[in-house]
């Protein structure tokens, strides 16, 4: 699998700074579903998949493992899955991400919305699943993003930093690694692994290290609490607004017409 596969909607034009509009008899995708439908199914199920091992990983965790259970949960289900699926949507399953790739020229914005609709979603399914199969007890006592770990107004500043901060790598990984041809490499998906194991280990106990919306919107809807939800998705929002301005304004982009999916 390319690494340009892994984050983008086969453009072309990717990392240019332009966002194509999609083709309905494009070279790249030839019928209404291939480009438009499919993918949004993809990012449904990738974001199911994703969330139900994570949710699940939380709920399961012991307290003798602390955050490597989560940490290793969710950062080696996101590298397979993107590994797995990268090929037909991007591989995003995270809303952070495409309007990210959406601000750097690497994905059509007319997707962002269908993509933003899939995501949520697959991470209300995903969290869905976890409590069903899940004993009731051990559901309601779990610890994780959406559900308990920032409980006092006085956590507030310091987890939408953290999550701003550690979105922030994230999206610089996934945007360097898979999306800009002239820093890409092929082992972009657990590269992107790697950054969310390395983000929760660092950040799980202040703010529950999210670095997603659907990820935080998934169980807050199944468990009902929405104390302090706004932090999961403003911190990952400023992040890709800041990662944007970054790449637009100092790194150096670069992108070339490769002439192939």
């Amino acid at each position: 699998m390319s690494a340009e596969a892994a984050m983008s909607m086969c453009d072309p034009e990717l990392g240019s700074g332009k966002a194509k509009e999609p083709s309905m008899g494009g070279r790249c995708r030839g019928s209404w579903y291939e480009q438009f439908l499919q993918p949004c199914l993809v990012e449904l199920l990738g974001s199911t998949l994703f969330i139900f091992i994570g949710c699940l990983s939380v709920i399961e965790n012991g307290t003798d493992t602390g955050l490597l259970q989560p940490a290793l949960a969710h950062g080696l289900a996101l590298a397979l899955i993107i590994a797995t699926l990268g090929n037909i949507s991007g591989g995003h399953f995270n809303p952070a991400v495409s309007l990210a790739a959406t601000l750097i020229g690497g994905f059509n914005l007319v997707m962002l919305l269908p993509y933003w609709i899939s995501q949520l979603c697959g991470g209300l399914l995903g969290a869905a699943l976890a409590k069903a199969v899940s004993p009731e007890e051990r559901f309601w006592n779990a610890s994780g993003a959406a559900f308990a770990t920032v409980q006092e107004p006085g956590q507030v500043v310091g987890a939408v930093v953290a999550e701003l901060i550690l979105t922030t790598l994230l999206i610089l990984v996934v945007c360097m690694g898979a999306i800009n041809e002239r820093t890409q490499g092929p082992l972009a998906p657990f590269s992107i692994g790697f950054a969310v194991t390395v983000d929760i280990l660092a950040g799980g106990a202040v703010s529950g290290a999210c670095m997603n919306p659907a990820r935080a919107f998934g169980p807050a809807v199944v468990a009902n609490h929405w104390a302090f939800h706004w932090i999961y998705w403003l911190g990952p929002l400023l992040a890709s607004l800041l990662v944007g301005m970054l790449i637009r304004g100092s790194l150096t982009w670069t992108g070339q017409d490769s002439g192939h999916c």
